[in-house]
């Protein structure tokens, strides 16, 4: 039974679920949960996932929003994560160009900072080497004069030049939903706002999960013949659940980024560099915006709402002080930031920076089997590596027969557009398409550099619906990312679309505020919300808002 992945088809879902047995139930919905069922359902396993959140709310919407090739560890001689995450960085931008971007990064040089001019001209040659950076893009070391025509704001005391090489910009949040959406279309079935409470058994095996609805309180029980734990920040607390949280455990380190429009901060080139105190720190611009960060600060508070602190804000404005100091930023020139939690795997004696964030897999007595730590770029090689595994157990307890990953080579939801080369081409010729169906150019434009090959549904929204457009009150703009947002990517509430489907929270939060309103009234007519979830999503909008302008003191602190 095939159901669209809509938010007016929940309770279709649900049952989707219950006609069929299950092979694989996922728990967690952010990009490693969605890269499990992607390469599950490809090898023909019945998936289901669930998310008690939206999806990406945790931390897949809340990183630097790169897909690096891991250069900070080379310099802890962590030769094998450079290696695996330089090489699944290729795969990631080939399958979905829509949503990754090579970005020229620039490390400027100073004299007695943390990179000197030989080994850093060193280990960027290694790194193209075990990354396997391809011809175009490999690194180059700029002169002092080269370095400052590239980026004019840096501090030129001491300046020695420059390292120049290309990581890939993302959005973190989309390229999780177009995995999760390619996912379903090859037959996982995947919920958000489904909390997984508890664990069901038969003779002391793990068998299923019981899950409640947040969104009305209704309880369902499925059950499968594997249960994976891919919750992230929580996959500890599930462990709990299981009884079997023994041995290595979590360690959270919250990350931490300022947004500040361009006429403050004027950054012509993405920079990468160290602070006083040994830190590396992103400076990126992106859409009228640069944005900072991250910080690397142990957490022990809420995983489920990270907020930016006072301390988290001094932090990095003193780095860009640092670094930029003829840019004269004021607190209120922060028009936005976010906050994240990274769910490293616990190494005693190591600061938060110092952690590795390879990841690793645990079996429990009972059968649950739970992947922690690991990083965005290696989502796809870590699907791979847990559904192995899958598919040997049940080829040992079921007999079904093993087969091999598929997802080395394929294109995500979006990113049917003839690999990275033809995706210029590409863009060319569907903003063209949208011009000729009556959209204005640089609207045709970004719509197809955003959703890639799904950009044809929403040139068909725009022409079928211009009528309610005019009713609603909602531009074309709005309106039609919103209807492709509830109709093809169960989206739910206010907080879905305007921080995980448009991103606009963090990088346009003048829009937000423009159209909160007319957008709550829309999606309340849409999807029959009561006045209770009305007011409730209205609040949880009106908080996220809050929180990204103003410091918040972190729960459990005083």
């Amino acid at each position: 039974m095939t159901v669209r992945f809509s938010a007016a088809n929940r309770k279709a879902m649900v049952e989707a679920m219950r006609q069929q047995p299950l092979d694989i139930i996922v728990i967690g919905g952010g990009i490693t949960g969605a890269g499990i069922a992607l390469d599950a359902a490809t090898r023909g396993l019945q998936t289901a996932l669930f998310e008690m959140q939206d999806f990406a709310a945790g931390t897949s919407s809340r990183s630097t929003k790169l897909v690096h090739g891991g250069l900070r560890y080379l310099k802890q001689f962590d030769i094998k994560t450079v290696s695996e995450v330089g090489k699944e960085r290729a795969i990631v931008y080939e399958n979905g160009p829509h949503v990754t971007t090579p970005e020229w990064m620039l490390l400027p040089l100073h004299r007695g900072g943390t990179f000197g001019k030989f080994s850093t001209g060193i280990g960027l040659r290694v790194y193209d080497f075990l990354a396997g950076v391809k011809r175009s893009e490999r690194r180059r070391m700029l002169p002092l004069q080269e370095t400052l025509a590239r980026e004019p704001l840096l501090k030129q005391e001491g300046l020695l030049g420059g390292g120049y090489y290309v990581e890939y910009r993302t959005d973190d949040a989309r390229l999780t939903i177009e995995v999760m959406k390619e996912a379903v279309r090859y037959g996982a079935k995947a919920m958000n706002y489904m909390k997984v409470e508890s664990f069901l058994y038969e003779d002391n095996k793990i068998a299923g999960v019981r899950v409640v609805d947040q969104l009305d309180g209704s309880a369902y029980e499925f059950r499968a013949k594997k249960i994976i734990n891919a919750s992230g920040p929580w996959v500890d607390e599930l462990r709990d659940k299981d009884g079997s949280k023994t041995g290595k455990h979590l360690q959270l380190s919250k990350g931490v980024h300022l947004v500040i429009d361009q006429s403050k901060f004027p950054l012509k080139q993405a920079i990468y560099f160290d602070t006083p105190d040994g830190r590396m720190v992103f400076a990126i611009p992106r859409d009228g915006k640069t944005y900072v960060g991250t910080t690397d600060t142990f957490y022990k508070a809420d995983p489920v709402q990270p907020v930016m602190t006072k301390e988290d804000r001094d932090y990095i404005m003193a780095a860009i002080r640092y670094m930029f100091p003829t840019v004269q930023l004021a607190e209120a020139d922060i028009e936005s930031s976010w906050a994240g939690v990274r769910p490293l795997i616990y190494e005693e004696g190591k600061s938060a920076s110092e952690i590795s964030r390879r990841d690793e897999i645990w079996q429990s007595s009972s059968g649950l089997i739970t992947i922690a730590g690991g990083k965005l770029t290696g989502y796809r090689k870590m699907a791979e590596t847990i559904v192995d595994l899958v598919m040997r157990l049940l080829s040992q307890e079921e007999g079904l027969r093993f087969v091999a990953a598929k997802t080395k080579n394929m294109p995500i939801s979006g990113g049917h557009v003839g690999g990275s080369d033809a995706f210029p081409q590409f863009v060319r010729q569907k903003s063209e398409e949208g011009v000729r169906r009556g959209l204005d150019a640089a609207l045709a434009e970004r719509w197809t550099r955003l959703y890639g090959s799904n950009v044809d549904r929403l040139f068909e929204l725009a022409e079928r619906r211009r009528e309610d457009a005019e009713r609603s009150g909602l531009p074309p703009e709005v309106l039609v990312p919103l209807l492709y947002a509830i109709d093809e990517e169960m989206t739910v509430k206010p907080v879905d679309f305007f921080i995980r489907r448009t991103g606009a929270l963090f990088f346009n939060i003048r829009w937000v505020r423009e159209w909160k309103q007319p957008v709550i009234e829309f999606m309340s007519s849409a999807l029959g919300w009561t006045l209770k979830q009305r007011d409730a999503y209205t609040q949880e909008l009106d908080t996220a808002l809050h929180q990204a302008v103003v410091p918040q003191v972190e729960q459990g602190r005083e």
